[in-house]
């Protein structure tokens, strides 16, 4: 207990914060939800609003599902936490973070993880009862997908389809229906989202191939080696870009919906341009600020659309 104590201590120092204090708990709180990845699955659900609204979608929609978009990234990173708490411990990458360090507890992190499932049902039975029903589906992958990396290589595409379902909780919100023909282009959309976060994380799991290796891990790298992931990655994102143009004429989107989608696959190209096989240095560059820039620019891009 006590070195786990000073373990905390020595973290809050490195973070220039003392222990306690509401800026110390904030931070640590935001560091533990990764707040500012938000900026990945976020826009797309505004996306899947946009387009079923054909504009703007209301204040009240636009709220409710900000809400169960905030309640479902906490919930799926504070379970992810307890899953990795162990793994993370022997990772130099993630030795940091606030529950291997002792800075917040697990049953802090479960009580967290409690009251977003809560908010998470609020939000859904809100917004449209459909949502309310499928409910039960988005939160077994939101809280599966961690678990998945310890069986198959296919976890990549799992965080994908659970990142893109902030698509379809959008589209559901506006819409209020999900499985009828005039659904499709919101389908594709979830696909096309599928692809861009599966290819971007086996960039980011590139870092940690020694690690997963030993600790008998199932991500793609360490199987199969960083060079098979890149050439994996740039697949995905190539159907990325597919699964864009294909929503976009399933919509009958107009010109800024498809210069949105060129300066993507411009940002996409320098992204992998910034990692190889032999230098992985830049990752985290490749990781969030390109992802950033797409997910903001396809956001502007189909607001475009729906009002030219």
């Amino acid at each position: 207990m006590g070195s786990s104590t000073q373990q905390a201590k020595q973290a809050a120092r490195a973070r220039g914060l003392k222990p306690g204090t509401f800026a110390y708990r904030l931070r640590v709180f935001l560091e533990l939800v990764r707040f500012e990845h938000t900026v990945f699955a976020l826009p797309f659900a505004y996306i899947g609003m946009v387009l079923a609204a054909d504009g703007l979608p209301t204040l009240r929609q636009l709220f409710w599902v900000t809400v169960a978009m905030a309640a479902a990234r906490t919930l799926a990173f504070a379970v992810n936490r307890l899953a990795d708490r162990a793994y993370d411990a022997t990772n130099p990458r993630t030795a940091n973070r606030p529950t291997v360090t002792g800075e917040i507890d697990g049953r802090t992190v479960a009580l967290y993880a409690g009251v977003s499932l809560i908010v998470l049902l609020l939000a859904a039975a809100v917004i449209h009862p459909l949502a309310l029903r499928l409910a039960p589906l988005a939160i077994l992958f939101l809280v599966g997908y961690s678990f998945t990396k310890r069986f198959t290589v296919l976890s990549h595409w799992v965080l994908g389809f659970t990142d893109a379902l902030a698509v379809g909780g959008g589209w559901i919100a506006v819409r209020g229906s999900f499985f009828a023909p005039d659904d499709l282009p919101a389908w594709l959309l979830i696909a096309a989202v599928m692809f861009w976060i599966a290819g971007f994380d086996l960039i980011y799991a590139c870092q940690d191939v020694e690690h997963d290796r030993r600790e008998g891990l199932f991500a793609w790298p360490a199987r199969y080696g960083i060079a098979s992931a890149l050439r994996l990655s740039r697949l995905n994102h190539v159907a990325f870009l597919v699964f864009l143009v294909l929503g976009g004429l399933a919509e009958g989107l107009t010109w800024p919906y498809y210069l949105a989608t060129l300066v993507t696959a411009g940002l996409l190209i320098y992204e992998h341009c910034l990692v190889s096989p032999d230098d992985l240095s830049r990752v985290n560059v490749a990781f969030f600020n390109m992802n950033s820039y797409i997910a903001l620019t396809l956001l502007i891009g189909t607001f475009g659309a729906s009002v030219v």
